[in-house]
């Protein structure tokens, strides 16, 4: 094969996944599942909760440059789905295309969404686009999170990717409730702190947003999410939190957090928060090991 040849070679692979859920009777079943690798779906999970729970889960260890998935879940009238994946997800250096994940969720009358992924991990050099698009009911519910780290902080390479972007947007049949997006690129050399620095990440190498949608008292959840900040920094120092009202029917939370284990806390008490509020259940034990 000739070196024009190869240059010529695309890397990367094309994964597809459809998931359709329906209520049957009280609980809510995987109606239709469809994928080609790099995505897989678990079967789902029996927890002591009203939602099914399912895993969306790359058995190739991450994502490289050119891969591109797409994932649509329609949550059909009632339905009440928990989607989530085994652990946080890798990208890997680029050296041309980059990775582009596209996830469509729609949600028809009185059915539920929870879109409660681990935080995604860009290597040094990865290139990573991603777009959340959720298409709901006015009488649906919906609790998203979009969460990352800066890289492998214990490594020393917070920053080094070459593009990170993600755009979360979010309508009902009245019109937008939400649309965030962000485009970050690496720090030019490594002890360049431009995403790092005051007014930036301010040494808070994890960041996520969480998106709550829905009919829900605001003032009683933002007051609660204010207590349980406090109360796990009372013993030292405390990750950053902040919660805005959105124009119509939701809230968004933004974390700041020093390290994984503290993002994770954060994200998993602000999401059993909103459980709480918005479905009046309990925080949902994911079990993983």
């Amino acid at each position: 094969m000739t070196a024009t040849a190869v240059e010529g070679v695309r890397v990367g692979r094309d994964g597809a996944l459809q998931l359709r859920c329906e209520r049957r009777g009280p609980a809510t079943v995987v109606a239709g599942c469809r994928y080609t690798l790099p995505l897989q779906v678990l079967a789902p999970v029996s927890l002591d909760d009203p939602a099914a729970v399912v895993s969306i889960l790359n058995p190739t260890g991450g994502l490289v440059g050119g891969d591109r998935l797409s994932i649509d879940v329609h949550a059909a009238a009632g339905a009440h789905a928990v989607l989530t994946t085994p652990s946080a997800t890798r990208v890997y250096r680029a050296a041309a295309e980059g990775a582009t994940q596209i996830v469509r969720l729609t949600l028809d009358r009185q059915a539920v969404v929870e879109w409660v992924p681990d935080h995604t991990i860009p290597f040094a050099g990865s290139a990573f686009h991603q777009a959340i698009a959720v298409d709901m009911d006015e009488t649906a519910g919906l609790i998203l999170v979009d969460a990352f780290s800066a890289g492998r902080i214990a490594r020393g390479e917070a920053w080094r990717f070459a593009v990170l972007e993600s755009a979360v947007s979010v309508r009902d049949q009245h019109g937008w409730l939400l649309h965030d997006r962000f485009v970050l690129r690496g720090a030019a050399a490594e002890d360049d702190g431009v995403w790092d620095g005051l007014g930036s990440c301010e040494s808070h190498p994890y960041f996520a947003s969480i998106a709550i949608i829905g009919v829900f008292d605001r003032d009683r959840f933002t007051a609660e999410v204010r207590q349980e900040v406090e109360r796990c920094g009372a013993g030292g120092e405390a990750p950053w939190v902040g919660v805005a009202a959105l124009a119509r029917r939701g809230a968004l939370v933004r974390c700041l957090a020093a390290s994984a284990p503290e993002l994770v806390e954060t994200v998993e008490t602000c999401w059993g928060l909103a459980r709480r509020a918005l479905l009046g259940l309990s925080p949902l034990a994911l079990r993983k090991a």
